[in-house]
């Protein structure tokens, strides 16, 4: 039995390594916000200047660059409800940024139990073994004991570094989702500003 928690323990941790590699490759910032597309919104001043922006989009497949077409496929719409299609979209995007991430939190739970689960076990095993001889060499018992908290440890070391991966990704993933908003609506006030003005100025005349 204590072997079977050392076994998921051993799993748990190449688990929880899997998603940190994954998530790290997935949330660097060059890739969720290419500094391309980045510098293309900056430059996308007027309708014009729309059709090179989802060049650049094209280009450099992201989560800023999926949100960007969107929005640009749907400037004949009214703002609101461009607006609200781009935030549904959103939404989407920072779900698939924080994919994996609910499972370092549920490691960050159960590894420090099934530690435990197996320090009892073997606890409840070594004491049967007492019952049975006798305490006859105090030094083997504490051996003993000192093997079987182990399973404790083990089950510390995995879900400490998993809380540390799992608070820094989820802190970056807002910090990804805020600068994709403000690119974003950088875009959308400006292209609506611009079609506006037009309007305005045909009426004063």
């Amino acid at each position: 039995m204590e072997v079977t928690v050392y076994i998921l323990l051993l799993i748990t941790s190449v688990i929880g390594l899997a998603f940190i590699v994954e998530r790290a490759l997935a949330l660097r910032w060059n890739k969720v916000v290419p500094p391309a597309v980045a510098s293309a919104v900056e430059s996308c001043h007027t309708p014009e200047d729309v059709p090179m922006l989802k060049r650049v989009c094209q280009q450099h497949p992201s989560p800023l660059s999926r949100l960007l077409l969107a929005g640009a496929e749907r400037l004949s719409l009214p703002k609101a409800d461009n607006v609200d299609a781009l935030q549904t979209r959103a939404r989407h995007e920072i779900v698939r940024l924080e994919r994996g991430l609910v499972v370092l939190e549920v490691i960050v739970g159960i590894a420090p139990l099934l530690g435990l689960v197996g320090t009892i076990i073997g606890m409840m095993d070594v004491f049967h073994d007492v019952g049975d001889t006798g305490l006859t060499d105090a030094a083997r018992l504490a051996h003993g004991i000192a093997l079987i908290l182990r399973a404790t440890l083990a089950g510390l070391l995995i879900a400490i570094p998993s809380l540390i991966f799992w608070s820094y990704y989820t802190k970056k993933v807002e910090m990804l989702a805020v600068e994709m908003e403000t690119l974003c609506d950088e875009f959308v006030r400006r292209q609506y500003t611009e079609q506006a003005e037009p309007a305005r100025t045909s009426v004063s005349r």
